[in-house]
């Protein structure tokens, strides 16, 4: 994607080109999107799963066949394992409930020092309701997680890694990879 495929970044304010960098807060759209939107809208407006008549019928054929697209593109077993949530938050807060019932006290999470509240207060939580240990990642003077501490911080209890890839409050992007490799 390139920036001309974003309808909404062609205008000029002041006058300099628009910028736009609350993604985190609201996502913008290029016009590949803004077109299926509309066409589902016009053509094919119905609720999922909840009707036999012709437009319900395709919205809910769409739908599965967007899970299936996406289960190929990521490698996933089952398109089953495809869940859509509405954003990252709503997506943090299932995974949280969901995975914290299998958690016992003393289990631990693993969290960086960055993460912003939608990925920590649905730890927090948990932390309170289960008696599930938070552990955090220090970061540097510079911004930049404190990867030799994974050394101290990870055991046996570690249960679950909850970290940001792009934090944004520094814009330090991390190296996930080291985390998962270690």
């Amino acid at each position: 994607m390139k920036r001309r495929d974003f309808p909404i970044l062609n205008q000029t304010i002041d006058p300099k080109r628009l910028v736009y960098l609350d993604s985190a807060a609201t996502t913008q759209k290029p016009a590949s999107v803004i077109e299926a939107l509309s066409s589902y809208y016009l053509n094919d407006n119905a609720n999922v799963h909840r009707a036999q008549h012709t437009l319900a019928t395709r919205a809910t054929a769409a739908y599965e066949g967007a899970r299936k697209r996406i289960q190929k593109f990521i490698g996933a077993e089952s398109d089953t394992e495809i869940i859509f949530t509405h954003g990252a938050t709503e997506s943090i807060n299932t995974l949280a409930r969901s995975f914290c019932k299998t958690l016992a006290p003393g289990d631990a999470v693993l969290l960086s020092e960055m993460e912003h509240h939608s990925n920590l207060i649905p730890w927090q939580l948990a932390a309170a309701e289960r008696g599930v240990k938070l552990r955090f990642i220090p970061f540097t003077e510079k911004g930049e997680l404190e990867y030799d501490a994974l050394e101290r911080l990870w055991d046996g209890r570690v249960r679950i890694v909850a970290v940001t890839h792009i934090s944004n409050v520094f814009g330090t992007i991390n190296d996930v990879g080291r985390i998962v490799d270690f």
